[in-house]
């Protein structure tokens, strides 16, 4: 019976222990690129040069907070301040929502989306914008000037099981998920959600800037 309580006292602990590691993992819902370039306050295209492990203040106990510190070369902002971005902040582990596998040989080139510090820093988080500038699409990387802009005063919705549908003109129904079983599908690589003159937003495709008529009348 002891033998009985203590692997029952065990498991407990167990259980415990797992709960307290699912509590402390990142969790993101899935965005379109349009939406997290309009939640963002800076998005540029930049090379990652260094990183390394620096503290940050301390929390309420006098204990150091660390964060990971990128030094990087901006090569072209989309959003953002009047200035460079040189230092790139996040969390020390993917745990808690931190940025940790970024390649620093100053070779690959990344779209890096986040909130804005002073002094030219800014913090990211897994749930932000970030990926290799070469696996973006042709629209994608068009839309980062101008497009995704112009529909920052649209609503995209997902759709995760049919059926659903839009509650308001301002909206645009993101299907991929449903139609072809991956988050990031036709309408993610292809389309963007622009208002048009009559103020609803309707999906646009190309990588030429709308139509004047589409903005009026036309359906995508």
């Amino acid at each position: 019976m002891k033998s009985v309580r203590s692997c029952i006292g065990t498991l407990v602990v167990l259980v415990l222990f797992r709960v307290g590691e699912i509590a402390e993992a990142c969790s993101c819902s899935p965005v379109h690129p349009q939406q997290a370039f309009c939640n963002a306050d800076v998005v540029i295209r930049a090379k990652v040069v260094g990183k390394k492990e620096v503290d940050s203040g301390n929390d309420i106990y006098g204990n150091p907070i660390k964060r990971i510190q990128y030094e990087i070369k901006q090569v072209k902002m989309f959003k953002g301040p009047d200035r460079h971005i040189d230092v790139i902040f996040t969390a020390p582990s993917s745990a808690v929502c931190g940025v940790t596998n970024l390649d620093t040989n100053g070779k690959k080139e990344y779209l890096i989306s986040g909130k804005a510090e002073a002094n030219g820093k800014m913090h990211v988080i897994l749930c932000d914008l970030i990926m290799p500038w070469e696996s973006m699409s042709a629209t994608q990387k068009k839309s980062l000037s101008q497009r995704y802009q112009m529909g920052c005063d649209c609503k995209i919705t997902r759709c995760a099981t049919f059926p659903c549908e839009i509650s308001a003109p301002e909206e645009c129904l993101w299907t991929d998920w449903v139609t072809e079983k991956i988050i990031h599908g036709r309408q993610s690589d292809h389309y963007a959600c622009i208002k048009r003159g009559d103020g609803s937003c309707a999906w646009y495709r190309g990588v030429a800037p709308p139509k004047k008529e589409f903005l009026d009348v036309e359906d995508p």
